[in-house]
């Protein structure tokens, strides 16, 4: 086996590949990012996967990691994006067999699994934790893991349906209705009668002092909060931890998500932080995964 690992961490803006040295646990070299058009054509996105890949120089036979959003099934490599709004050109498509071939290399050499998942995994293994983790990633939407002493839940009832908060309900319309990037500009637009392009000039715009922009962010993460709780309580969390784009304010986002936090009747209150470099995290997560290095992360326990 070759000490150093592939890993390719595919997001809904980027593409970012390293080698993971397979003992330490640590990137090898430069990371190599790429800008990624989820809303291109199949033969564009993968093109990009490829260009990564194939900068990383990874040995010949070498196990590759792949960490991709859902949905997509993870065992036999294809992707399942019908109407979800971004990588629907992968819907169907088989990106196992793709990057095999135009990396050389053997499908059986690719494990893929849920981008989340590898940032809730990497958090773990950086941060050598023996508890019980319960990771967000703050995107376009909101990702979510599930980790006890290493292994993903993902099928139990003490999480969510498959472990994503995104399939949870918050004052009977789903959660991202109203935490996400989309929701959080309808909300801003709504009461300010301005539209802007990002959720960045929202959180810009709050700094500077409008009232409408604070409100809109404080408005979400407040409900994010109280939505979470539930779920923090029963899977017996000691740590919330978050990464993503949005968490980047989180100087703005903290009080409102404590105070959801607080507004449910639970206890005891988890470690709540923010990680310190979730792109390194989910790489590190995802080779922990595939390398073997622990209970598989599909393997749920209550």
């Amino acid at each position: 086996m070759t000490r150093h690992q592939p890993v390719l961490e595919v997001g809904g803006s980027h593409v970012t590949g390293a080698l993971i040295d397979l003992q330490s646990q640590d990137p090898v070299g430069k990371t190599v990012r790429l800008p990624l058009d989820s809303s291109a054509d199949a033969a564009s996105i993968l093109a990009t996967l490829l260009e990564v890949g194939r900068r990383l120089g990874a040995d010949r036979g070498a196990h590759w990691a792949v960490a991709f959003p859902g949905p997509f099934d993870y065992a036999s490599g294809l992707g399942q994006f019908a109407g979800v709004g971004k990588f629907d050109a992968l819907h169907g498509v088989d990106v196992r067999r793709a990057l095999a071939d135009g990396l050389a290399t053997d499908p059986e050499t690719f494990h893929f699994l849920n981008d989340a998942d590898a940032f809730g995994l990497g958090v773990w293994v950086e941060s050598g934790q023996t508890g019980r983790l319960v990771c967000l990633t703050l995107g376009t939407g909101i990702g979510s893991a599930f980790v006890a002493d290493g292994v993903t839940v993902r099928d139990a009832d003490t999480v969510p349906p498959d472990a994503e908060m995104h399939f949870t309900f918050w004052q009977g319309k789903p959660l991202e209705d109203t935490v996400s990037h989309r929701a959080i500009l309808r909300a801003y637009a709504a009461a300010s009668g301005v539209t802007v392009p990002g959720v960045r000039e929202v959180v810009e715009r709050s700094r500077a002092g409008d009232g409408f922009a604070a409100e809109a962010l404080r408005s979400a993460f407040t409900a994010l909060g109280a939505a979470v709780a539930p779920w923090l309580d029963r899977f017996q969390a000691t740590d919330l931890v978050l990464g993503g784009s949005m968490a980047a304010a989180w100087d703005l986002l903290e009080p409102a998500l404590t105070a959801g936090l607080d507004s449910a009747v639970w206890s005891p209150m988890p470690r709540v932080s923010v990680a310190p470099d979730a792109e390194r995290a989910a790489l590190i997560g995802a080779a922990f995964s595939a390398r073997g290095a622990g209970p598989s992360p599909s393997t749920s326990s209550p």
